[in-house]
Protein backbone atom coordinates (compact mmCIF):
# COMPACT_ATOMS: atom_id res chain seq x y z
CA UNK A 1 0.00 0.00 0.00
CA UNK A 2 1.68 3.17 -1.25
CA UNK A 3 0.43 6.36 0.39
CA UNK A 4 0.52 10.07 -0.34
CA UNK A 5 -0.70 12.72 2.07
CA UNK A 6 -2.15 16.19 1.62
CA UNK A 7 -1.75 18.42 4.68
CA UNK A 8 -2.18 22.15 5.21
CA UNK A 9 -0.75 22.39 8.71
CA UNK A 10 0.62 19.80 11.16
CA UNK A 11 -0.80 16.70 9.49
CA UNK A 12 -1.49 14.81 12.72
CA UNK A 13 -3.13 11.90 10.90
CA UNK A 14 -0.16 11.66 8.54
CA UNK A 15 2.20 11.65 11.53
CA UNK A 16 0.28 8.79 13.15
CA UNK A 17 0.35 6.75 9.94
CA UNK A 18 4.06 7.35 9.32
CA UNK A 19 4.72 6.38 12.96
CA UNK A 20 2.75 3.14 12.52
CA UNK A 21 4.68 2.34 9.34
CA UNK A 22 8.02 2.99 11.06
CA UNK A 23 6.98 0.83 14.02
CA UNK A 24 6.06 -2.06 11.70
CA UNK A 25 2.39 -1.81 12.67
CA UNK A 26 1.15 -0.95 9.16
CA UNK A 27 2.31 -2.60 5.94
CA UNK A 28 2.50 0.53 3.82
CA UNK A 29 4.92 3.04 2.31
CA UNK A 30 4.71 6.79 2.82
CA UNK A 31 5.70 8.07 -0.62
CA UNK A 32 4.85 11.77 -0.59
CA UNK A 33 3.55 14.67 1.50
CA UNK A 34 2.07 17.67 -0.31
CA UNK A 35 1.02 20.95 1.30
CA UNK A 36 -0.59 24.11 -0.02
CA UNK A 37 1.45 26.08 2.54
CA UNK A 38 5.24 26.36 2.03
CA UNK A 39 5.99 26.56 5.76
CA UNK A 40 3.65 23.72 6.77
CA UNK A 41 5.05 21.69 9.68
CA UNK A 42 3.86 18.59 7.80
CA UNK A 43 6.50 19.23 5.12
CA UNK A 44 9.26 19.52 7.74
CA UNK A 45 8.05 16.30 9.37
CA UNK A 46 8.11 14.52 6.01
CA UNK A 47 11.68 15.62 5.29
CA UNK A 48 12.77 14.54 8.78
CA UNK A 49 11.33 11.08 8.11
CA UNK A 50 12.75 10.61 4.64
CA UNK A 51 9.46 11.20 2.81
CA UNK A 52 9.36 13.40 -0.29
CA UNK A 53 7.83 16.79 0.54
CA UNK A 54 6.27 19.10 -2.05
CA UNK A 55 4.60 22.50 -1.90
CA UNK A 56 1.84 23.10 -4.44
CA UNK A 57 0.11 26.50 -4.18
CA UNK A 58 -3.62 26.36 -4.86
CA UNK A 59 -5.03 29.89 -4.63
CA UNK A 60 -3.77 31.75 -7.73
CA UNK A 61 -4.36 28.93 -10.23
CA UNK A 62 -6.65 26.19 -8.89
CA UNK A 63 -6.92 24.42 -12.26
CA UNK A 64 -3.15 24.38 -12.72
CA UNK A 65 -2.71 23.20 -9.14
CA UNK A 66 -5.13 20.33 -9.79
CA UNK A 67 -3.14 19.23 -12.86
CA UNK A 68 0.17 19.55 -11.01
CA UNK A 69 -1.20 17.62 -8.03
CA UNK A 70 -2.23 14.70 -10.25
CA UNK A 71 1.16 14.70 -11.99
CA UNK A 72 3.14 14.73 -8.74
CA UNK A 73 0.92 12.05 -7.18
CA UNK A 74 1.34 9.89 -10.28
CA UNK A 75 5.12 10.31 -10.24
CA UNK A 76 5.21 9.19 -6.60
CA UNK A 77 3.49 5.89 -7.40
CA UNK A 78 0.89 6.56 -4.70
CA UNK A 79 -2.09 4.21 -4.71
CA UNK A 80 -4.03 5.99 -1.96
CA UNK A 81 -4.25 9.65 -0.99
CA UNK A 82 -4.91 10.61 2.63
CA UNK A 83 -6.15 14.08 3.53
CA UNK A 84 -4.62 15.10 6.84
CA UNK A 85 -6.08 18.49 7.67
CA UNK A 86 -5.95 19.60 4.03
CA UNK A 87 -8.11 22.72 3.93
CA UNK A 88 -8.54 23.01 0.19
CA UNK A 89 -11.15 21.42 -2.01
CA UNK A 90 -9.73 18.92 -4.49
CA UNK A 91 -10.17 19.58 -8.19
CA UNK A 92 -11.88 17.34 -10.73
CA UNK A 93 -8.64 15.83 -12.11
CA UNK A 94 -7.46 14.61 -8.69
CA UNK A 95 -10.92 13.32 -7.80
CA UNK A 96 -11.13 11.40 -11.08
CA UNK A 97 -7.58 10.03 -11.01
CA UNK A 98 -7.97 8.68 -7.46
CA UNK A 99 -11.70 7.97 -7.42
CA UNK A 100 -12.53 5.83 -4.38
CA UNK A 101 -8.92 6.03 -3.16
CA UNK A 102 -8.88 9.40 -1.38
CA UNK A 103 -9.61 9.21 2.35
CA UNK A 104 -10.34 11.93 4.88
CA UNK A 105 -10.88 11.82 8.62
CA UNK A 106 -13.48 14.19 10.05
CA UNK A 107 -13.84 14.97 13.79
CA UNK A 108 -17.55 14.10 14.08
CA UNK A 109 -19.94 11.25 13.37
CA UNK A 110 -20.84 12.05 9.78
CA UNK A 111 -23.25 12.89 8.29
CA UNK A 112 -23.71 15.15 11.33
CA UNK A 113 -21.55 18.27 11.66
CA UNK A 114 -19.86 18.10 8.26
CA UNK A 115 -19.71 20.35 5.24
CA UNK A 116 -17.99 23.56 4.21
CA UNK A 117 -16.57 25.50 7.15
CA UNK A 118 -17.01 22.60 9.57
CA UNK A 119 -13.50 21.79 10.72
CA UNK A 120 -11.47 21.88 13.91
CA UNK A 121 -12.98 23.58 16.94
CA UNK A 122 -16.09 24.67 15.02
CA UNK A 123 -17.19 21.03 14.83
CA UNK A 124 -16.85 20.47 18.57
CA UNK A 125 -18.66 23.72 19.38
CA UNK A 126 -21.52 22.62 17.12
CA UNK A 127 -21.67 19.22 18.85
CA UNK A 128 -21.85 21.00 22.22
CA UNK A 129 -24.52 23.46 21.02
CA UNK A 130 -26.66 20.57 19.75
CA UNK A 131 -26.44 18.84 23.17
CA UNK A 132 -25.21 15.61 21.59
CA UNK A 133 -24.46 12.74 23.97
CA UNK A 134 -21.99 11.13 21.57
CA UNK A 135 -19.56 12.29 18.92
CA UNK A 136 -16.43 10.84 17.43
CA UNK A 137 -14.47 10.58 14.21
CA UNK A 138 -15.33 9.34 10.74
CA UNK A 139 -13.14 8.11 7.89
CA UNK A 140 -14.81 8.67 4.55
CA UNK A 141 -14.13 8.47 0.84
CA UNK A 142 -13.60 11.95 -0.59
CA UNK A 143 -15.87 13.15 -3.37
CA UNK A 144 -16.58 16.60 -4.80
CA UNK A 145 -18.38 17.91 -1.69
CA UNK A 146 -16.93 18.61 1.74
CA UNK A 147 -17.35 15.66 4.16
CA UNK A 148 -19.86 14.04 1.84
CA UNK A 149 -18.45 10.76 0.47
CA UNK A 150 -19.28 7.28 1.83
CA UNK A 151 -18.30 6.74 5.47
CA UNK A 152 -16.19 3.59 5.82
CA UNK A 153 -15.24 3.66 9.52
CA UNK A 154 -16.16 5.50 12.71
CA UNK A 155 -15.08 5.69 16.34
CA UNK A 156 -17.52 6.97 18.94
CA UNK A 157 -16.84 8.88 22.17
CA UNK A 158 -19.21 10.00 24.92
CA UNK A 159 -19.94 13.66 25.54
CA UNK A 160 -20.22 14.04 29.31
CA UNK A 161 -22.42 16.63 30.99
CA UNK A 162 -19.53 18.88 32.03
CA UNK A 163 -17.60 18.71 28.76
CA UNK A 164 -16.75 21.91 26.94
CA UNK A 165 -15.48 22.13 23.35
CA UNK A 166 -11.89 21.60 24.52
CA UNK A 167 -12.79 18.39 26.36
CA UNK A 168 -14.70 17.09 23.36
CA UNK A 169 -11.77 17.91 21.09
CA UNK A 170 -9.36 16.02 23.36
CA UNK A 171 -11.58 12.93 23.32
CA UNK A 172 -11.99 12.96 19.55
CA UNK A 173 -8.32 13.70 18.91
CA UNK A 174 -7.41 10.71 21.09
CA UNK A 175 -9.32 8.23 18.91
CA UNK A 176 -8.47 9.63 15.46
CA UNK A 177 -4.95 8.18 14.99
CA UNK A 178 -5.97 4.63 15.89
CA UNK A 179 -9.07 4.81 13.72
CA UNK A 180 -7.10 6.02 10.72
CA UNK A 181 -4.32 3.45 11.07
CA UNK A 182 -6.80 0.62 11.68
CA UNK A 183 -8.83 1.63 8.63
CA UNK A 184 -5.74 1.56 6.42
CA UNK A 185 -4.68 -1.78 7.89
CA UNK A 186 -8.08 -3.26 7.07
CA UNK A 187 -7.92 -1.90 3.52
CA UNK A 188 -4.40 -3.34 3.06
CA UNK A 189 -5.53 -6.73 4.39
CA UNK A 190 -8.58 -6.78 2.17
CA UNK A 191 -11.08 -6.94 5.03
CA UNK A 192 -12.45 -3.48 4.15
CA UNK A 193 -13.46 -2.85 0.56
CA UNK A 194 -14.02 0.80 -0.29
CA UNK A 195 -16.85 1.82 -2.62
CA UNK A 196 -15.70 3.35 -5.90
Amino acid sequence: MKLAFLASNNGSGMRAIVGAIEAGELAAEARLVISNRPQSPALAFARDHGVEARFIPTVADPDGADARLVAVLGDSGAEWVILSGYLRKLGPRALAAYRGRILNIHPALLPKFGGQGMYGRRVHEAVLAAAETHTGASVHIVDGDYDHGPVIAQAKVTVAGGDDADAIERKVTAVEPGLLVDTLRRIAEGSLICPR
